[in-house]
């Protein structure tokens, strides 16, 4: 029996078909992407508009707030809402509470007013859609994040921070950074020269209370959450689109993997760009070129304006 076979056109209309399709779905990928970029883009600018109406109409930065403003404004006056440093002082800086290693407040832990800061501008004030708790883990067990636990806890972070609209296990949160530029390989800082607000953009596996010794401490473990191009987008549309200048910078929370604090890192970076790093220490640019950018090597922070 004679089988027809098909002819040189008719396999050259399959693939140009065959092309267009996966070009289709090429495109479609590239156009969620860019649409996550800007959905997220859009969600911090709501915020840092929000932080200044607020700071307009009451006078004080969001969880910054002293109890008797609180009680005098109607707010949700928490038992954590002491009035001592960082926990609703006034000082117009938004800090984190608790001590480390006797330093005093941690300006980066997610604990006091960096979650006042959320509570005040969505349930006190209606600035912000969601409605997020600043009652902290009275058990010093994890509050973990539901898409990567530690320990078997599974408490939902979304109670405590809004969802970065670019998925991936991202979320917002804010801090205290002193605004250095990157130092060394790490790029920690911890408390030096304080007094700069960020909002950060990572993937936090857990927010520890009490670790260690370190009283209400919100010791954070976070993750780069975002590709490189992603982050190279964000930054160019916003700011400067460099890793390590200008408003928004290749930076984020971090522990060392046990709970234990770690302060601020820079996003991995190596003197030469790689598909392991978000950007490179020989051109200080982001590593755009390795692996088109797909690596989830970064996390990014953007100063309040």
């Amino acid at each position: 029996m004679h089988v027809k076979g098909f002819t040189l056109i008719e396999l050259s209309i399959v693939l140009v078909i065959i092309g267009l399709i996966v070009g289709g779905v090429l495109v479609g990928q590239d156009l969620i992407r860019a649409a996550g970029v800007r959905s997220t883009i859009s969600q911090i600018e709501k915020y840092q508009t929000a932080v200044n109406t607020f700071r307009g109409k009451y006078g004080y930065l969001p969880g910054d707030i002293p109890p008797s403003a609180t009680q005098q404004f109607g707010f949700t006056v928490d038992a954590g809402r002491s009035g001592i440093a960082a926990e609703g002082d006034g000082n117009g800086v938004i800090s984190g509470s608790g001590t480390y290693g006797g330093s005093g407040p941690q300006p980066w832990g997610q604990s006091g007013e960096t979650l006042f800061f959320w509570e005040d501008l969505s349930i006190n004030s209606g600035l912000i859609d969601g409605a997020f708790s600043a009652v902290s883990n009275p058990s010093g067990t994890p509050i973990s994040n539901p898409h990567g636990t530690y320990y078997g806890n599974t408490t939902d972070m979304q109670k405590y921070f809004p969802a970065a609209k670019i998925g991936r296990g991202n979320y917002i949160y804010v801090y205290e950074y002193n605004g250095n530029v990157y130092t060394d390989a790490t790029g920690g800082q911890c408390y030096p020269g304080r007094s700069i607000n960020y909002f950060g953009l990572s993937a936090p596996v857990y927010i520890q209370y009490g670790y260690g010794g370190f009283a209400n401490s919100g010791t954070p473990e976070d993750f780069p959450g975002l590709t490189v191009s992603e982050a190279y987008s964000i930054d160019k549309k916003v700011d400067d689109g460099l890793p390590i200048s200008g408003n928004v910078i290749a930076q984020y929370l971090q522990g060392t993997g046990d709970g234990n604090p770690y302060c601020t890192t820079f996003s991995p970076s190596a003197n030469a760009p790689s598909s392991a790093t978000c950007f490179d220490k020989t051109s200080w640019t982001y590593s755009v070129n390795q692996s088109n950018g797909a690596g989830v090597n970064c996390g990014l922070s953007f100063r309040f304006q």
